[in-house]
């Protein structure tokens, strides 16, 4: 298990939010630039998709949302990863300094999965509880 899932899991409570994060290097800061030509930067699909169901075995409470990442991500990955255990994502064109699926690509891959977002009510009711 990450470093980090462990130090998550083992909290007295868990977090209501753990966002699952594939690296994106962004071109201009350190990181981007060192990492921008090294094909072994990316995480394999795999290995994110195994990062998604220890979050969910470890904080089975917990709201496991896809985040960065995504818009590189085929929908074959995406889905394993609601297989897995996901139950939320980052929605929109932008997410925070990175592009994102946006709204369409999202709807369109909900629809081909069979998946019914949850009206923004019904999370807040939830989130509550």
């Amino acid at each position: 298990m990450p470093r980090s899932s462990h130090a998550l899991a083992t909290l007295p409570v868990h977090p209501g939010s753990v966002p699952i994060n594939a690296l994106v290097p962004v071109a201009g800061t350190v990181l981007g630039d060192i990492l921008k030509d090294v094909p072994s930067a990316k995480i394999d699909d795999i290995e994110f998709v195994r990062t998604v169901a220890v979050a969910r075995i470890t904080m089975p409470e917990s709201m496991v949302r896809l985040s960065a990442g995504r818009e590189s991500m085929p929908d074959s990955t995406q889905a394993l990863c609601f297989m897995a255990g996901a139950n939320s994502i980052f929605t929109g064109d932008k997410l925070l300094t990175t592009g994102n699926a946006g709204d369409d690509r999202d709807a369109a891959l909900f629809a081909k999965l069979g998946i019914v977002p949850m009206r923004v009510e019904q999370a807040h009711l939830e989130a509550a509880e």
